[in-house]
């Protein structure tokens, strides 16, 4: 067993792939020891930032995000510093960065070695990802499966496009950016707030139920149709 692990370490793709690991391994232990600001002081990082703020709500946000920080803290962290409108598409914007962030890694570090080794099931999963669309990615991002970072470095590895991809992580992220935006500025500035713009948020339920039918009614269509 060692031998044989010493042998597939020794091929780059096999070291690649380890790094890949070692990195959301640090990633998690060190998730804990995050410092943990006050909400009622983060509305005076906007003026501290000046002309600055977005481009570090951006960056910085993405940054956490492909730390596996969770994007509902980050987003309503964004909402409590910038204001629900403003904070909404910050946060939406650090999800793009980070979504092409962690697909550019997982890509790099572990395509090579997934690609070589897909038999048999993983095969067709794997071709699954590569065919799949805007919507399909949309879906999963929307399953309560995993963290956004940790879904960003797993597509990287698959042969998914990268254009669907990031397009189906910002349209996924839409409706929840939104709420949370709006949740986050109502906890520092709660008589500033229009709930009626909140709607777009319940929308992300319906959006999930929609598009998971969708994928199963084509998944039961390929698998009626004669091979």
């Amino acid at each position: 067993m060692i031998r044989a692990a010493r042998r597939l370490l020794g091929q780059p793709s096999a070291r690649r792939f380890a790094l890949l690991l070692l990195l959301l391994a640090a990633f998690a232990a060190l998730l804990p020891a995050l410092p943990r600001p006050d909400p009622a002081r983060l509305p005076e990082l906007a003026d501290s930032l000046g002309g600055l703020a977005p481009v570090v709500a951006i960056v910085g946000g993405a940054l956490l995000l492909v730390a596996l920080v969770p994007r509902t803290f980050i987003t309503l962290a964004s909402g409590a510093i910038f204001g629900p409108v403003e904070g909404a598409a910050y946060a939406l914007g650090a999800a793009l960065l980070a979504a092409a962030i962690g697909f550019a890694v997982g890509r790099a570090l572990g395509r090579e070695f997934v690609a070589e080794r897909v038999r048999g099931r993983l095969a067709r999963l794997d071709g699954w990802f590569a065919r799949q669309s805007v919507l399909g990615v949309a879906t999963v991002r929307l399953l309560p499966i995993a963290g956004f970072g940790l879904v960003s470095y797993g597509y990287g590895t698959t042969a998914a496009r990268v254009t669907p991809f990031l397009v189906g992580s910002v349209l996924a992220s839409a409706p929840t950016a939104i709420g949370y935006a709006m949740l986050g500025a109502a906890a520092t500035s709660p008589g500033h707030v229009n709930w009626y713009a909140a709607a777009p948020a319940s929308l992300g339920l319906i959006a999930s139920a929609v598009l998971i039918h969708r994928w199963w009614r084509a998944e039961r269509r390929r698998r009626e149709a004669p091979s």
